[in-house]
This record gives structure tokens, C-alpha cells and sequence, in this order.
């Protein structure tokens, strides 16, 4: 792909580009040229409704934290025209996605209560013994291997869905069928992924999977609660009435997909950073201290989540340029997690990053819930892996996944030996 963009107007049509992110110079080719010369540029793009593109720190920063002005609903994050209105359309009869991710408040206040505790610093000590006794397992899977495996196959993709299925209290049988669906879901935008049919069927087949299988589970809870995530959710009330089934369903899919392609991503691009950066990895074997001032930079280096988008409840401006009530902007984290007004050296990958203010786990009410056991377990898996590496190389080139919401590296074959 071409690395010479010659306007905003073709800069900003790249965040609708699902490809565009399989490029990271080009994408930050774009997003460069946009903090510069365009911090908020209306794109019009084939395909999807038009939108405001916010690239600088502050603004995306000063747009999360008001959640009055700033809203969630009805488009909460970019997709094609016909998908957005597939999806508007199941919602609106009820048997729809709703996440956190879906809501503002007082309905966001109220359904992130029901998971809070379990992601409280007191849930994620409880939790420790068993990412460790993971991280170790997978760590020792490698040896397995002969020195030369796809890491985001063999460990970035299992690992933090194996902690959000234990967190959840879900059976290890079922991960083959998670692994699947999480990956369908987020993978919409890549042909390698993509299920058959057009593009709107297809994700609402996989929104149909996934809904269904934890109705399933919402049933078996409340008949039979458990004890773990899954009976906390099913059998949670809102102002005193039980979450509908497909309220209930909804909750857990945002727990299982973001508390999984999100980590995965960040892992599997954290090492592959290292490997490029030898000096670093050094660094980061002879200073344990180091690490999690190190997981902070993998977070802001890879930014697993690419983008939200808010709408506008009443007009207003960013930066001065007007934006009208009901129009939408898109926030990109790439670019934010770049700003050189906010960080020294953007491009330098920089284990002791101190002080490293990213917005990868957002800002303001909806800060991401389970940031606490994403850096966990980062923290946990490079802690076995990094004093076990003797050595470790590429093994070819890795392949970015094509996306525009929640993605990162798809393959990174690398050559390794281990202590």
C-alpha cells in the first residue's frame, strides 16, 4: 500500500478504510497529517454516514469526559451505513446488541454497577493466582513449539479469553466456540474473517450466535446460580426488575469481546515491539521494575480499540469548528495515544514511558471496566516470558487484521529459543 497521502480530505477517508489499519505507516501517515492540518475534519466516505474525525489528545480527552453533551447512542461505534441501520433495527424491536458501550446514563450508570465489584482491586487480587497459573501455562506452551510458532495463534488469542471465561465461570469446552465467535465479531471488516452473505447479515448472524448462547446461559444461572460473573449478571436488577434476556445476553458479550480482542491485540503487538526494538527488551530483562511501565506503553503503542464515535446532544464546537446536534465524531485512539503535544517522542517505543497519560482505556464515565485485569494480565504473561527469552526474532512478516473498531496484529510468526 501506498505510504504518500497528498490531503486531509484522502487522510480522513482512511478511518472509514478498514484496510488502512492492516498499514501502520500509512495509517499514522494520516493521522499525523490530520493533527496537523486538520484536527477535526468532517469524512465522507463510501458506505457510511458522515462523521466528524477528532485526532488531537485534548479533544478526544475533553469529549469523553462530557458525557452530557457527548453521547453514546445511537452510534456508538463506526459502521457501514447498512450495518448501522441492521443493527438500529434489532435494537429497536429488542432483541438487539446493548452494551455499556450502547448506553449513557443514567442507564450506563446502572448496568456498570452490576459489574463493578468484579473488576474492583479487591476482585482482581482474588483473581491473580489463577492469570499467573495461565500466563505459566502458556509461557510453557511455547516450548512446545520448536522455537518457531505464529504467537497471536498459539498464545495472544487463548490466553486472555481463557481468564475471561474463568472470571465468568464458563467450562473450558466452550472456548473453542468463544474463540470463534469473538473473532468473528470484531473480524467483520476482514476478508480472512469474514463469514459468507453481505456484510449486514453476516454480523448480525454472529450477534444471533452469541446472543443465543448466553440467553442459554442467563436461563441456567438464574435456575441455578453459581457464584461467578455469569450468576451476578443474570440474576442483577435494575430498579428492582431482573435484566430483560437480551439485556442480560448483551452484558455478556461486551465482558467476553472486549475483555478478549482487546488484551490479545495488546500482547501480541507488545511483543512484537520488543522484537523490534531489541534495546528495550533488554531493558525490560535486566529491570523487572520495569514492567508495568512497560505493559502502559504496549497499551498505548498497539491501541487495540481504534475508535468510539458520540453524537452531539445539542450544537456545539471542537476546536472551533461547529458541530451540529445529531451530527457524530469519531475519536481515534491512535492518534490521540501520537499527539506530540501530549507526548515526547510519540514514535519511540519506550518501556519506562513515564508519565504516559493514553486514552487506549477511554476517559470519563465510560473508562473501560476491566482495565485493571487487562494490565493485569499484560503484566503477567511478559513477566514469565520476558526472563525465559534467550532469544527472539521475526519469523516472516505479521499481518494486521482490517478493521475499524477493535483490532491489532492477526499473525506474528516468530523464532524464539527459551531459558
Amino acid at each position: 500500500m501506498a505510504t504518500t497521502l497528498t490531503s486531509a480530505e484522502e487522510a480522513g477517508r482512511c478511518l472509514a478504510t478498514p484496510t488502512a489499519y492492516t498499514d501502520e505507516a500509512r495509517l499514522h501517515e494520516a493521522l499525523t497529517l490530520l493533527r496537523r492540518e486538520s484536527p477535526v475534519r468532517r469524512v465522507e466516505a463510501d458506505g457510511y454516514r458522515p462523521f466528524w474525525a477528532v485526532t488531537r489528545h485534548a479533544d478526544v480527552l475533553e469529549i469523553e469526559r462530557d458525557n452530557a453533551l457527548w453521547l453514546s447512542a445511537p452510534r456508538p461505534v463506526l459502521r457501514r451505513a447498512e450495518v448501522d441501520a441492521a443493527l438500529e433495527a434489532h435494537r429497536a424491536r429488542g432483541d438487539g446488541l446493548k452494551t455499556l458501550v450502547h448506553t449513557d446514563d443514567p442507564e450506563h450508570r446502572e448496568l456498570r454497577a452490576i459489574g463493578a465489584d468484579w473488576f474492583s482491586p479487591k476482585a482482581m487480587r482474588e483473581l491473580q493466582p489463577r492469570v499467573r497459573e495461565l500466563a505459566r501455562r502458556y509461557v510453557d506452551l511455547l516450548a512446545e513449539h520448536g522455537g518457531r510458532c505464529d504467537f497471536v495463534r498459539e498464545v495472544a488469542a487463548h490466553y486472555p479469553l481463557r481468564v475471561i471465561l474463568s472470571l465468568l465461570g464458563l467450562p473450558e469446552s466452550d472456548f473453542p466456540l468463544m474463540l470463534r465467535l469473538t473473532q468473528d465479531l470484531f473480524g467483520q471488516d476482514d476478508d480472512s474473517r469474514r463469514r459468507g452473505g453481505e456484510e449486514a447479515a453476516a454480523h448480525t448472524s454472529v450477534l444471533a450466535d452469541l446472543l443465543g448462547y448466553f440467553r442459554e446461559l442467563t436461563a441456567a444461572r438464574r435456575a441455578r446460580p453459581t457464584g461467578d460473573l455469569a450468576s451476578a449478571i443474570a440474576n442483577a436488577r435494575v430498579d428492582g426488575r431482573p435484566l430483560s434476556d437480551a439485556d442480560a445476553a448483551s452484558y455478556y458479550v461486551i465482558i467476553a469481546t472486549a475483555g478478549h480482542d482487546t488484551t490479545t491485540s495488546t500482547i501480541a503487538g507488545g511483543l512484537e515491539a520488543l522484537v523490534r526494538h531489541p534495546g528495550e527488551l533488554r531493558r525490560l530483562r535486566e529491570d523487572p521494575g520495569l514492567l508495568a511501565p512497560a505493559a502502559e506503553e504496549m497499551i498505548r503503542w498497539v491501541s487495540p480499540v481504534k475508535a468510539f464515535m458520540r453524537t452531539a446532544a445539542a450544537d456545539t464546537a471542537v476546536r472551533g469548528t461547529p458541530i451540529r446536534a445529531g451530527e457524530s465524531v469519531l475519536l481515534s485512539y491512535p492518534s490521540a495515544n501520537r499527539d506530540e503535544e501530549v507526548f515526547d517522542g510519540p514514535f519511540r517505543f519506550d518501556v519506562g514511558r513515564t508519565p504516559n497519560r493514553h486514552l487506549a482505556f477511554g476517559a470519563g464515565v465510560h473508562y473501560c471496566l476491566g482495565a485493571g485485569l487487562a494490565r493485569m494480565e499484560i503484566q503477567a504473561l511478559f513477566a514469565e516470558l520476558v526472563p525465559r527469552l534467550a532469544e527472539v526474532g521475526l519469523d516472516g512478516e505479521p499481518a494486521w487484521l482490517a478493521t475499524t473498531f477493535v483490532g491489532g496484529l492477526k499473525t506474528l510468526p516468530i523464532r524464539y529459543a527459551l531459558r
